[in-house]
């Protein structure tokens, strides 16, 4: 899924306000620090999950006969082999 970077900048200030509200975190680094760190991992997980995106619909296409993108079967077929992938990745 393509998420803007001004999405990516705003859901990274958000985490860090987030944890900084709970006095049971102590922050060891400077703030901005820790959200582009945030951003890094915000940006790696976009990345894995367009990666799976790809290999799920490439497995559909792969399929003996041709299933319309959008039909029932399609549904199932993608939620089934998105598990799968998130299984493989340890989620």
């Amino acid at each position: 899924m393509k998420v803007s970077r001004e999405k990516i900048n705003k859901l990274s200030h958000v985490v860090v306000d987030h944890l900084a509200q709970h006095s049971e975190i102590d922050f060891i680094e400077d703030r901005n620090s820790i959200r582009l760190e945030v951003r890094k991992i915000l940006e790696k997980l976009l990345a894995q999950q367009d990666k799976m995106d790809a290999e799920v619909r490439h497995k559909i296409e792969s399929q003996k006969r041709s299933i319309l993108e959008g039909s029932d079967e399609w549904d199932i077929l993608y939620r089934k082999y998105y598990q799968e992938e998130l299984k493989k990745l340890g989620i």
